[in-house]
């Protein structure tokens, strides 16, 4: 079966119904027509570059260029967790803290995924490689995002009660137990609600792509489960490491908390 493509026209009519939304929403004065219309020209733009260079790199298939590929992918997901936090620690511990929960947690998922569980040939192949980390990677940074900015609002509210905790002869990490709890459970909580409606409320995104362009629908079931799966383990490893190093960061060597430590974005 081919695949039906698709004109310029098609896809401005479909940026149409944006700028018709966009429209709405000025009228409303629910003053997001300027961010959803800023969004919608980062999406075609970024992704048609994208796909300019995946061109590119399908062709060479190299190590070393997918590797650069995926380190450029990593370093922009970090500075995306530092942007979506109200408040980030200071001295760029934020982006360091994200990038390396995303670094052992997403990369090692996806190698482990193509190596083991995939298996093209190579290993690194362009065509399996990349869509499989920017999945992992994208869902990963947004578990890792919610984690941190639920950490640091939450001890930064509760500031008197984690000190309270710590006068009463408590250790950091019991003291400040149920913030990382919960900022863990925030962080997996739109992995686990996907997961839960998958295939009965909504068809997630690969799975249709792949049945658009002609593969069978058993195929990319078994291809979505897989996804959904790495997804999770992924999100959830990112959430823990990002959350349990954040909150070190929030102790000095005394165990004294510091909150002078986070910084309000702008």
């Amino acid at each position: 079966m081919s695949v039906i493509d698709l004109s310029w026209w098609q896809l401005s009519l479909a940026a149409g119904l944006v700028l018709a939304l966009a429209a709405c929403a000025h009228i409303a004065r629910l003053q997001t027509s300027r961010p959803l219309v800023i969004a919608a020209l980062r999406t075609a733009i970024q992704l048609t570059l994208v796909g300019l260079v995946l061109d590119t790199l399908f062709t060479l298939g190299t190590l070393l260029w997918v590797g650069l590929l995926a380190l450029a992918m990593l370093l922009f997901a970090g500075q995306q967790v530092v942007a979506r936090q109200e408040y980030r620690l200071r001295g760029g511990r934020s982006f360091a803290v994200a990038t390396l929960a995303m670094l052992v947690s997403a990369f090692s998922v996806t190698i482990l995924s193509l190596a083991v569980l995939i298996g093209p040939s190579p290993w690194y192949q362009p065509q399996y490689s990349i869509p499989l980390l920017g999945m992992l990677l994208g869902n990963t940074m947004t578990g890792v995002a919610l984690s941190l900015d639920r950490l640091t609002e939450s001890m930064r509210r509760s500031r008197d009660i984690i000190e309270n905790r710590l006068m009463l002869g408590h250790t950091w990490q019991q003291a400040s137990l149920e913030f990382r709890r919960e900022a863990m459970r925030a962080g997996l909580m739109p992995t686990v609600n996907s997961m839960a409606a998958a295939g009965i409320v909504f068809l997630p995104g690969m799975m249709t792509g792949q049945i658009i362009s002609g593969t069978s629908p058993t195929i990319a079931v078994k291809y979505q489960i897989l996804i959904l799966f790495t997804i999770a383990s992924s999100t959830g490893f990112g959430a823990f490491l990002a959350v349990t190093m954040a909150a070190r960061q929030l102790f000095d060597k005394r165990e004294r908390l510091r909150t002078d430590q986070l910084i309000k974005n702008t």
